[in-house]
């Protein structure tokens, strides 16, 4: 066991313990370098023969690059001990999800299956096949976005052509195939398909794997399609689910097709036409079917690239994909919100590189001459989300100086969109106020007068930072607004009070920051506060530096 406070690799520090396993422990660390979590599992002392498998398995994650799996920064070897550090997933597993509120809705089950046969496939494509073996509930994260990440591939195995059955038999009853464990021969991609339809049962029903029925006989309300999908999934012969994810997951896309009420309602629809209604349709229909086509051939492509960049193997293949997705259809906003997220963002900092490149891309011309951006904002929604996350990506993670500024023209933009959730379209609003004032400070007019007025500046300030901003909005944005404030107060608290604000309003407000900072960030979790422990002492330094230097600028005064 890892000592909580120690650091390993002379760089991660050792946070909590987040998971034990029968022979391994993953903690929570910290890169105080880099600010940035980390996973850490540590695989604890085995036999000689398990310590070889632990390191195929290590040798294979090293291999896979996929946004829905987990990657490797560093392999450490302590004592009897193997340490993996690995990306930090940032969620709750789907386990979790299931035990807080039961079962889920169709359209949610529907979205992770989806993703989750995404990246299924992309395993089952590696030369050899890597077969997961072991998908559950307790394996699948749900990050905040809505996205999955499948975790703790110390199940998988690489499929080896000849062999009759696994080396070892692993995998959860209940989820496992029967392959699994009956020696009916080796595991394989239909292997993960079983796992794949129990999955999709438990997550439907809420019932546990070992009640495995038709779903609709727990849920009569499911599509009938979606009931045929699970049901041909879970079948015991290989031979009778679907042979590949790739064919799963158009069937989960295409459920509605399955339908027995769906086809039943078509072919009411069409006896109620008669001869001469059926023929003036034909016309429209032979008229539409090209444009049809042509619309389904265009979103087809569009899907294939995003699938394309989602299971690219190098960064360059991953952003072009996105932007070859793009020139297909500029207003939607996935392959925009994929570029800058997966494609730029992925190691959490955006480079002037990176943002000179996403801007010159934004403003090229598509085939009518008209910008890709003129051509994303005639989707308000799409554009306004896509803005509102540019707008985050440049205030947080901009590694040039002009961050707050470069921010400004998306925050104002998402603000305005019309597209945004309450809660982000309020956080979009704080920050272009502090952004917009960002563009100000330090010019003069033709007078040679600030263009800011540090009264107007302080009200909105101290508007900015009213009531609990860890509960109105979240502790990120929280710390920076109120450091903002503080930081302000540090380095313009002679023009506020210029302006008229008094230095007992000026300490004021220092001491309720800290009362925010004793309070608010209380009630996180200890492994989130833990994350921003450096954000929050640094705000705590800011606030002393402030106190000290209005101390400073009374006595001089004096």
């Amino acid at each position: 066991m890892l000592k909580i406070g120690s650091v390993i690799g002379g760089k991660y520090k050792i946070l909590s313990v987040i998971g034990r396993g029968g022979m391994s422990v993953v903690y929570l660390a910290l890169n105080e370098a880099a600010n940035k979590p980390w996973a850490v599992k540590e695989l604890l002392k085995k036999e000689a023969w398990e310590r070889e498998a632990d390191r195929r398995e290590i040798e294979m994650m090293k291999r896979l690059r996929n946004p829905h799996l987990p990657g490797i920064a560093d392999v450490i070897e302590q004592g009897d001990s193997l340490l993996i550090v690995m990306d930090y997933v940032e969620g709750r597993s789907l386990e979790a999800l299931l035990q807080e509120s039961g079962a889920q809705p169709v359209e949610s089950v529907l979205a992770w299956a989806i993703q989750l046969c995404q990246v299924l496939t992309y395993l089952h494509s590696q030369s050899p096949p890597v077969i997961y073996r072991d998908l559950k509930p307790s394996n699948v994260m749900l990050k905040p976005d809505g996205t999955i990440v499948l975790i703790d591939l110390g199940a998988a195995r690489e499929y080896k052509p000849g062999n009759q059955t696994d080396t070892v038999a692993l995998g959860t009853r209940g989820y496992a195939a029967p392959e699994q464990y009956e020696e009916r021969g080796q595991s394989d991609a239909r292997t993960d398909i079983y796992s794949m339809g129990v999955l999709m049962f438990r997550l439907l029903t809420g019932e546990g794997p070992h009640l495995l029925q038709p779903v609709r006989k727990l849920r009569p309300e499911i599509p009938t399609g979606l009931e045929a999908v699970i049901n041909r999934c879970t079948g015991v012969r290989k031979e009778e689910r679907y042979q590949n994810c790739r064919e799963l997951g158009y069937a989960l896309e295409h459920y509605r097709e399955q339908d027995e009420q769906f086809r039943r309602e078509q072919r009411r629809k069409l006896r109620r036409f008669g001869a001469l209604a059926a023929l003036t349709l034909l016309c429209f229909v032979l008229a539409g079917v090209c444009a049809g086509l042509e619309t389904r051939e265009r979103n087809d492509t569009y899907e294939a690239w995003l699938r394309n960049a989602r299971n690219a193997g190098t960064k360059a293949e991953e952003i072009a994909s996105y932007q070859k997705a793009v020139s297909i259809s500029p207003a939607r906003p996935e392959a925009w919100l994929g570029l800058l997220e997966e494609g730029y963002l992925d190691d959490g900092l955006l480079t002037g590189a990176e943002s000179r490149e996403l801007r010159s891309f934004l403003l090229g011309t598509d085939r009518d001459g008209r910008t890709r951006e003129l051509l994303f904002r005639e989707n308000k929604k799409g554009y306004g989300l896509f803005a509102y996350e540019a707008g985050i990506a440049y205030f947080y993670k901009f590694e040039e100086t002009e961050n707050k500024k470069s921010a400004k023209a998306y925050l104002k933009a998402a603000a305005e969109s019309g597209g945004l959730s309450e809660q982000q379209r309020r956080r979009a609003k704080r920050l272009l106020a502090i952004a917009e004032y960002y563009g100000k400070i330090g010019v003069a007019d033709e007078a040679g007068d600030d263009y800011v007025d540090y009264g107007d500046y302080w009200s909105d300030l101290r508007e900015l930072t009213e009531g609990n901003l860890v509960e109105e909005d979240n502790a990120r944005t929280a710390l920076v607004l109120y450091e903002e404030l503080a930081g302000q107060i540090l380095a313009r608290g002679t023009e506020f009070q210029r302006a008229g604000v008094t230095e007992q309003e000026l300490r004021a407000c220092l001491t309720e920051l800290r009362q925010h900072l004793k309070r608010d960030f209380a009630e996180l979790p200890e492994s989130r506060r833990l994350l921003l422990q450096n954000e929050m002492e640094e705000l705590g330094n800011v606030i002393d530096q402030a106190e000290r230097t209005l101390e400073t600028v009374r006595r001089q005064e004096e």
